[in-house]
């Protein structure tokens, strides 16, 4: 990806239970000082999804780098930027703070 182009990854869920979930995903990039750099346009996470018995499906992620981020001299060595998705079973009437609200 370059700094300031847009992208679009799609990441694979699937459902191997004989049972509905419904579920949440959290995000992660690495380095973590890369962080303020990625930038999601649109994105599934912290919403509920909702995958039935043996279901595959692609959810897809737009997003792009901030151009500054080849201007940081603390990103100079960094080349790879990894952003990684954990799926959790939501439970009932439960919802996630978004990141930095109160």
């Amino acid at each position: 990806v370059v700094p300031g182009e847009t992208a679009l990854a799609f990441y694979k869920a699937k459902n191997p239970t004989d049972k509905p979930i419904i579920g949440i995903s959290t995000y992660n990039v690495i380095p973590f000082e890369a962080g303020q750099y990625f930038n999601k346009i649109q994105c599934f996470c912290f919403e509920e999804q909702r995958l039935n018995p043996q279901e595959e499906v692609d959810m897809p992620v737009f997003f792009y780098i901030d151009p500054d981020f080849v201007e940081d001299p603390k990103m100079a060595k960094v080349d790879l930027i990894t952003l990684s998705y954990t799926f959790f079973e939501a439970k009932e009437g439960q919802k996630l703070p978004l990141p930095g609200y109160k």
